[in-house]
């Protein structure tokens, strides 16, 4: 039961993540594990927010657009 639960837990996060844009940091820690051993893997800090800047533009902190 804990296991399920803990499955579904994981799927939610997936989820929501993928509804607001965000990809997922464990699926780019695996990719760059296993396709580019020995390269440093960023932060995940850091993923966050190139995958922010990526997706709204950000110049200096700010956002140029809404969508």
């Amino acid at each position: 039961m804990l296991n399920q639960l803990r499955k579904i837990n994981a799927y939610r996060k997936q989820f929501l993540s993928l509804l607001v844009g965000v990809p997922s940091y464990e699926v780019y820690v695996q990719h760059m594990e296993s396709h580019h051993p020995g390269e440093p893997v960023k932060s995940r800090k850091e993923f966050f927010c190139e995958a922010q800047e990526a997706r709204y533009n950000a110049k200096g902190g700010k956002v140029s657009r809404c969508c």
